[in-house]
């Protein structure tokens, strides 16, 4: 073999051939970004909703929704109504599904609701429950044209009535059934007859028992009555939809957020603080004082039979008010000057905030800041 050509070899001193030289070591490959629900809560609230992959199948409420299915067929009913990831308890007007809130589907996205809401709507079975049997109560209505009934107008009123964000519930009414917090059967015939449906339609409820004497008794036998007429069919009323145009999930979780706390406001611990501190300011360099939490409490009954007089607000919801307030002023650690120098002026203004408050809250339903 020639010296020079492709197949010849070198070969060192002893005539071994040395070895073929190793290839570069790779870079080591980059870790995997972590999943989102790893992220601080910081990143996580920059993510879009709808791109989290959220599901209800394999999570804690698939059971829970199979759950509702079961109690539907125990009662001969046919239709079972689709379940959906949206950004709330809702049923689209007109369209007979039901949108769970986003956040009961993972452990993580509770955790960040408890954080910044202080609470997880329907984070407990038999509340999911509850809910979710009043949006079937909606689904129903839909899938079966049920609120163009003349006997259901005539139970419960128009559908068409206008709906406000604001209403007033007697609570000691028997006029309602009791499912979901604050009278909600009373806000609009849609939410009595959905309410309605929610006690007929839970196992143990013993409804017959549980409100006789009670005039929501007629209409829970007239939902019984409606039941049995349409239990085995199939609906008459299922139109074609895209869940994605329902689901309002296409935006950040810190706007969902800001929006979410804007609405629920007056229910933050914080949200009279500023006011507080206005209020009490002058305790604050006063030679005497004394804690603005024992000040109010010493004066609660006053302020509360004042007040009551004057707006013709009911004396549970102004106590309640001013039940709250102390509290939060016991956590501010706020003062109020001691001794009757400043008492009457103190006493007058403290009075005035708090009608304003109640008052703003009858025509409202917040009790809104004043300034």
């Amino acid at each position: 073999m020639t010296s020079g050509s492709p197949e010849s070899t070198s070969e060192d001193a002893t005539g071994a051939v040395p070895p073929p030289a190793s290839p570069p070591a790779l870079p080591p490959a980059p870790a995997p970004p972590p999943h989102w629900s790893e992220l601080p809560d910081e990143r996580l609230l920059e993510r879009k909703i709808s791109r989290l992959g959220l599901r209800i199948e394999g999570t804690d409420v698939e059971p829970l929704v199979a759950r509702l299915h079961a109690e539907l067929a125990a009662k001969g009913l046919a239709f079972m109504p689709p379940c959906h990831v949206g950004d709330e308890w809702f049923v689209p007007v007109g369209v007979p599904m039901i949108f769970v809130p986003f956040f009961l589907v993972h452990e993580r996205l509770r955790r960040l609701e408890r954080k910044i809401i202080l609470e997880v709507e329907g984070d407990e079975p038999e509340w999911f429950m509850r809910l979710i049997r009043h949006e079937a109560g909606h689904a129903y209505s839909y899938a079966y044209s049920l609120y163009r009934k003349r006997k259901w107008q005539q139970t419960f009123g128009l559908a068409s009535t206008a709906e406000t964000e604001f209403y007033r519930p007697r609570p000691y009414s028997r006029s309602f059934v009791t499912n979901l917090d604050d009278g909600y059967a009373q806000s609009h015939p849609d939410e009595d007859f959905a309410e309605t449906f929610a006690v007929w339609l839970a196992p143990d409820s013993d409804w017959r028992a549980k409100y006789a004497g009670w005039n929501a008794l007629a209409k829970l036998e007239y939902v019984d009555e409606l039941m049995r007429s349409i239990a085995g069919k199939p609906p008459t009323h299922a139109p074609a939809c895209r869940v994605s145009d329902y689901d309002c999930l296409g935006v950040k979780l810190k706007s969902y957020y800001a929006q979410k706390r804007q609405q629920y406001e007056d229910a933050y611990p914080d949200f009279h603080d500023r006011d507080l501190r206005a209020l009490f300011a002058a305790g604050e360099s006063a030679a005497e004082r004394v804690k603005a939490a024992a000040w109010l409490r010493k004066r609660r009954r006053m302020f509360m039979a004042t007040v009551c007089k004057w707006t013709n607000e009911r004396k549970y919801r102004v106590d309640g008010l001013l039940a709250r307030l102390i509290a939060r002023c016991g956590e501010l650690g706020l003062h109020a000057p001691a001794g009757p120098g400043g008492d009457g002026a103190l006493e007058r203004e403290a009075a005035a905030w708090i009608a304003t408050l109640v008052t703003t809250h009858r025509f409202t339903g917040k009790f809104k800041r004043t300034r």
